[in-house]
């Protein structure tokens, strides 16, 4: 297992500066935020893409994941939280074909910068979207993304969240066992199972061999709130044992987006406790 840390705890920075400073924390990875300040995939521009390239060569750090799950930059007024339309199960076909196009890009930039996966979510069944309808739209919207992905060799990992469409990791399951694509599985975020209540051996175990990132944070009782770890309540120890049991060797990343006043200082710490489990 490898420690990586997500440049969206660094929105008040470049990507430069925060690949700079994930680099010198320690990190042997580093998860690039898919939307701004960092980089939007609005569009894929070759010169602007081989030079975050060189930055992440010039400092010898991998990237766990790209990280497409939101998208600030396409509202003018986006709310500071995040933000998951336009999505794939969105009602309007103008906003699930801009999501589309969005993924599509981002699987472009992964394969650009040497990214093995890339990470979505299924966004929010909202008014006029009832449950039958967005699984068949999501299915709908995926299998030619998943055909692009499968040409390139980039994974997909679908994000379970609490209160979105795919949400829990029996459905996240159905769902791959139901397109039947290699290249997709999960973005498996450990905290929002906790939130949930999902029994993690269980789960980790649902999703073996499927699993292309996991995203790491404490979690204070089961609030939905990103803290560093060793400052919440999370089980380290049987964490690192269920993640062992199932011969897990890909990145863990933190994701730290509620210290954007002191992301510095968050992936420092996070790095100190971190080191102690893995």
């Amino acid at each position: 297992m490898k420690l990586a840390f997500s440049t969206n705890a660094f929105t008040r920075m470049s990507l430069a500066r925060a690949i700079h400073e994930i680099a010198a924390a320690g990190y042997s990875g580093v998860e690039i935020l898919a939307d701004k300040p960092h980089w939007y995939p609005g569009a894929f521009v070759a010169s602007e893409v081989l030079a975050i390239r060189r930055q992440l060569e010039k400092h010898r750090i991998r990237v766990s994941n790209i990280n497409a799950n939101c998208t600030f930059g396409f509202w003018k007024h986006a709310p500071p939280e995040p933000y998951f339309e336009p999505s794939l199960i969105s009602p309007l076909p103008a906003l699930r074909a801009a999501r589309k196009k969005m993924i599509l890009n981002t699987l472009k930039f992964a394969d650009a910068v040497g990214a093995e996966n890339i990470s979505i979510t299924s966004g929010k069944a909202l008014p006029t979207m009832p449950p039958e309808k967005a699984m068949a739209q999501i299915i709908e919207g995926l299998k030619p993304i998943l055909d692009v992905a499968q040409k390139l060799n980039i994974r997909i990992g679908m994000e379970c969240e609490p209160m979105l469409f795919i949400e829990w990791a029996t459905e996240l399951r159905q769902l791959i066992d139901q397109i039947k694509s290699p290249m997709l599985g999960a973005n498996l975020d450990i905290g929002h199972s906790v939130v949930l209540g999902e029994k993690i051996p269980a789960i980790l175990k649902l999703l073996r061999g499927r699993i292309w990132n996991c995203h790491i944070e404490d979690i204070p009782g089961r609030k939905h709130y990103h803290l560093i770890p060793g400052e919440g309540d999370m089980n380290w120890r049987a964490l690192k044992t269920a993640l062992s049991n199932i011969d897990y060797d890909r990145f863990l990343t933190v994701e730290l987006y509620t210290y954007p006043d002191q992301p510095v200082h968050a992936a420092q710490k996070s790095l100190v406790f971190l080191r102690k489990i893995f």
